[in-house]
C-alpha cells in the first residue's frame, strides 16, 4: 500500500470493565504483556508496519501510565514534525467523556475531518496478533467493500461480540449481537474495520443525528443489507483479551515456540519503549525451564512454565511455576506462586505459599505485599 494513505484511530481502554484487576489504576492499552510489551504495542505495530504514519489513540481514563509508555511515539517510528502519534481525549463543556465508540469518534471528529488520507483503519488495543494490515486494505480495496472487518474462526469467546454468516464471495450477510451467549463455534468479529475516511464521516454524521453510540448495533447489525460489509478472516495467531482468564491463557500461549514465532515475526517486528537495564543474572543453584525471562532479573530459586517481566528477583529457594510476574516484583526466601498473576512491585514474603489454578489464577494487586 501507499504509505500515508490510511488513517489508524486505536480505542485504549475497550473492555476496561472486564477487567478491573488490571484496568482500575490504568487503561487497557497499557496492561503489561508478555514480559516486556503492552497491549497496545501491538496494535500500534501492525499500523505502523503497513505504513500508516499517523495514528490517534482515544483515551478516556487512568491513561497517565499509557502517555509515559508512548511518549512521542519514538519507538514505533511516529514521533515525526508531520503526522505521528496523537492523544485524542474524547471531551468536551457537553457531552463529557464518552458512553460508546461511535460518541466517541464523533467528539474527535474534528481529527479525522482534518486528516488527509483515503482509507481508515479503527481498532482495539486489546488485540493481541501480528497482522497485516496492508492486506487488509487491499482487500477491502478488491472487494468495493463500504466496511470491511475482521474475523476468526472457532469457537465463541464471551462478550457482546458480533457473530458472522458470509457468502461465498467474503460478503458478510447476516450479524447476530449474541451478548453472553457463546456456546457453539463459527465466525466472529474482531474489532479491526477498515472503510474510507468519507465514509466514516458519513457514519458519524448520522449517528449524531441518530443519537446512535454502539458501532455494531447500531451501524452493522442495522445497515447489514444495505451497506457492503465484507469479513477479512485471520488466520495466523491473534487473540482478544477482555478477561482475566483470557489474560492468563493468552500469556500462557507465548511458551508454545509455534505461537510465539506466529506473534513475533520478524517480518513484522513489534516494537516497544526501550528500557536499558543489565542483563538478567542466574545464581549458581537457581533453574529456569519452559519460560520467558525479561532484562534485570534475578533468579536464585526454581521458575518453571513462567513469565517473568523487568527487575523480577526470585529469591534462594522460592519457586515459582505457571505464573505471570510483572515488573519489580519479589518472591522471598522459601516461598511459592503457584498459577499467580503478581503485578508491579508487589511482594510474596519469606515462606509463603500462595497457589491459584490454570483455570481460575490467583491475581496479586500492584505494590501489594502478601
Amino acid at each position: 500500500m501507499i504509505s500515508r494513505s490510511c488513517l489508524g484511530i486505536i480505542f485504549s481502554d475497550s473492555y476496561s470493565n472486564a477487567m478491573p484487576e488490571l484496568t482500575s489504576l490504568r487503561t487497557m492499552g497499557s496492561v503489561p504483556f508478555g514480559g516486556r510489551y503492552r497491549f497496545i504495542d501491538f496494535s500500534l505495530s501492525n499500523l505502523v508496519n503497513a505504513g500508516i504514519s499517523k495514528v490517534g489513540v482515544i483515551t478516556k481514563s487512568n491513561y497517565r501510565s499509557l502517555m509515559d509508555h508512548l511518549g512521542t511515539g519514538r519507538p514505533w517510528d511516529l514521533s515525526r514534525k508531520n503526522d505521528g502519534l496523537f492523544f485524542l481525549p474524547p471531551f468536551n463543556s457537553t457531552l463529557g467523556t464518552y458512553n460508546g465508540k461511535l460518541e466517541a469518534l464523533i467528539l474527535v471528529s474534528d481529527f479525522i475531518n482534518m486528516s488527509k488520507e483515503e482509507y481508515v483503519i479503527i481498532l482495539d488495543s486489546n488485540i493481541i496478533g501480528n497482522i497485516d494490515f496492508s492486506e487488509i486494505i487491499d482487500y477491502h480495496r478488491e472487494k468495493g467493500a463500504d466496511i470491511t472487518h475482521a474475523y476468526l474462526e472457532g469457537n465463541y469467546p464471551e462478550g457482546d461480540i458480533p457473530h458472522f454468516e458470509i457468502n461465498g464471495d467474503g460478503r458478510i450477510t447476516k450479524i447476530t449481537m449474541p451478548g453472553i451467549v457463546y456456546e457453539g463455534s463459527g465466525k466472529y468479529g474482531v474489532s479491526i474495520t477498515c472503510m474510507k475516511r468519507t465514509f466514516l464521516q458519513r457514519i458519524l454524521n448520522t449517528a449524531k443525528s441518530e443519537n446512535y453510540t454502539d458501532f455494531n448495533r447500531d451501524i452493522l447489525l442495522k445497515d447489514v443489507d444495505k451497506f457492503k460489509i465484507y469479513g477479512y478472516k485471520i488466520n495466523n495467531f491473534c487473540t482478544v483479551i477482555d478477561s482475566m482468564g483470557k489474560y492468563y491463557d493468552s500469556s500462557m500461549d507465548l511458551l508454545s515456540s509455534d505461537k510465539r514465532k506466529s506473534l513475533f515475526d520478524s517480518d513484522r517486528p513489534i516494537y516497544t519503549k526501550i528500557y536499558d537495564d543489565m542483563p538478567s543474572t542466574y545464581g549458581i543453584n537457581s533453574s529456569v525451564t519452559n519460560s520467558l525471562i525479561a532484562d534485570g532479573c534475578k533468579i536464585e530459586g526454581e521458575v518453571k512454565n513462567s513469565i517473568l517481566f523487568r527487575g523480577v528477583r526470585v529469591a534462594k529457594g522460592a519457586k515459582v511455576t505457571n505464573s505471570i510476574i510483572m515488573h519489580g516484583s519479589y518472591i522471598s526466601e522459601g516461598s511459592s506462586a503457584n498459577a499467580v498473576i503478581m503485578d508491579k512491585y508487589s511482594v510474596i514474603l519469606p515462606h509463603k505459599n500462595i497457589s491459584g489454578d490454570k483455570t481460575f489464577p490467583i491475581y496479586i494487586g500492584k505494590k501489594l505485599v502478601v
